[in-house]
């Protein structure tokens, strides 16, 4: 098993994990100020308990990109039209949100209140989603952007946690090593390095999305090759 790779994702060479999209139109103010507000709610709730926040956050973080794919999907199926690669890279990008859930399922077993959690964000994230992609696909990959991007601040706060000695660091689990391909050694401290890589892939994959369906409905020109697929 092997993880989609960062740099064919988007990602690149050059980006860095702290790159954050200002917000330029209203509707990108709206789904920042959403994303502000979740991220208020979770740090109200969860603390510094990050890998507690981590099992619930990694539980909703598959939802966009899966209604997003199915619903490109049947759009392109309805209009016989191109997706530009589009259903490929957000399925890749629901699967690699899966397996973050499952690296940190075995290093912290949700209890009865969070699984109960769980399953209210995942029903309301559902539905949320579902409908803002049927209003607003562009707002709705925006949002999704914006709450990659406070994924990566959260796991960069974990790193920095780890790095002084707040959090404890054991072993990394072996789904976590077959899946990264990380030495027997890794640790947490790996593993969380790796997720956070992914992130920041998934923020810039959706900000390039955001970016080209806001271009095609203000009839722009959009460039031949998606700049968001590997180069």
């Amino acid at each position: 098993m092997t993880s989609p790779d960062p740099e064919g994702a988007g990602l690149g060479p050059q980006a860095r994990p702290a790159d954050r999209h200002a917000p330029l139109t209203f509707s990108d103010r709206l789904a920042s100020a959403a994303v502000k507000g979740l991220r208020a709610c979770a740090g109200g709730v969860f603390a510094r308990r990050y890998g507690h926040r981590a099992v619930v956050l990694e539980t909703i973080a598959a939802v966009p990109a899966m209604v997003a794919a199915t619903l490109t999907h049947l759009r392109a199926l309805r209009t016989t039209a191109d997706d530009h690669g589009r259903v490929r890279a957000l399925l890749k990008e629901a699967e690699n949100e899966r397996m973050h859930l499952m690296t940190f399922v075995e290093l912290h077993r949700p209890g009865l209140i969070e699984r109960l959690a769980i399953m209210a964000a995942q029903a309301g994230a559902y539905l949320v989603f579902s409908l803002l992609y049927l209003v607003s696909a562009p707002t709705a990959h925006r949002l999704a952007a914006y709450l990659e991007e406070e994924s990566v601040a959260s796991y960069t706060q974990y790193l920095a946690e780890i790095d002084e000695g707040r959090s404890p660091n054991p072993e990394a689990p072996r789904i976590a090593r077959d899946y990264w391909g990380l030495p027997e050694d890794a640790t947490l401290w790996d593993v969380i390095f790796m997720v956070r890589a992914d992130e920041a892939a998934h923020r810039d994959v959706n900000h390039a999305i955001a970016d080209e369906l806001a271009r095609a409905q203000a009839r722009r020109p959009v460039p031949a090759k998606p700049h968001w697929t590997a180069s």
